[in-house]
């Protein structure tokens, strides 16, 4: 990882462009494929670093929708054929998993053709609950209106989802953090359809009382959704790992899920 140098017009002519969402400086890689975003950019940021709030954007709405106001902007205003979302903090893994320093190398351009040669797209393992159902899961630790109002607006709009919708709710496992990495043809379909439910979901709920973390409802919702397009869509996708580069507080995570599991509430 080191300084990472690039703009947004000679990205538009690259082939495949993964937006790094971020909210702080950090240090990025240096692979050219890797677009560092600041996502909500209202603060400082790296001179070199694209903002979210050039073009056709909806920057201003990053407190709810997190990471998908990069992704926005990156729909919005780049024409790469294939386009991807990750995290300054978490990134794709390379397919390739057989030691030394290759165990953490993060997936390059060549890697990426070469898996949507037979998949439609790449997505990160996935994150089991275990003891909890998706729909259970994030009852407890936010609010469950969130997942009614979607699926109100999926009944409406988007009927043949359903299934899609109340199958997701019931899994013990899926894929998170809104991370994927699509063909073009695909990206703009799927960002078509999950934008409008968001906004209409925004219309729609009142979070004006939601803690500044349940705030986040429409990045959380977004997570959701995804499993869902896939599902009713049929696409092919490969896994590959998810490298975090910051530890994770894991017996925090896990007493905290225990609360929400015995109290119904989140913490």
């Amino acid at each position: 990882m080191s300084k990472h140098v690039n703009t947004a017009e000679s990205e538009k002519s690259k082939s495949t462009v993964i937006i790094v969402s971020a909210h702080k400086p950090y240090r990025m890689p240096a692979d050219p494929v890797y677009l560092p975003v600041f996502a909500g950019a209202g603060g400082p940021a790296p001179a070199e670093w694209q903002r979210d709030n050039t073009g056709e954007n909806i920057s201003e709405k990053n407190p709810t929708f997190c990471e998908l106001t990069a992704l926005y902007w990156a729909w919005k205003n780049t024409e790469a054929d294939v386009l991807g979302l990750c995290h300054y903090r978490r990134y794709f893994g390379s397919p390739d998993r057989r030691g030394g320093e290759k165990a953490d190398r993060l997936i390059n351009a060549a890697e990426i053709g070469q898996i949507l040669e037979t998949a439609d797209l790449i997505l990160p393992s996935k994150r089991h609950y275990w003891i909890e159902t998706r729909g259970s899961q994030y009852a407890h630790a936010h609010h469950p209106e969130d997942l009614r109002c979607v699926e109100q607006i999926l009944a409406e709009r988007y009927p043949e989802c359903l299934p899609g919708w109340k199958w997701m709710l019931k899994t013990r496992s899926g894929h998170i953090c809104n991370m994927f990495i699509m063909k073009r043809e695909q990206a703009d379909a799927y960002c078509t359809w999950l934008f409008d439910i968001l906004f209409e979901a925004e219309r729609r709920l009142d979070i004006s009382s939601y803690s500044e973390k349940d705030k986040r409802v429409f990045g959380y919702l977004g997570e959701r959704l995804l499993d869902v397009w896939i599902r009713k869509n049929g696409l092919k996708y490969t896994e590959v790992p998810m490298i975090n580069l910051e530890r994770q507080h894991w017996l925090r995570k896990g007493t905290a899920f225990v609360r929400r599991k015995l109290s119904g509430k989140g913490v």
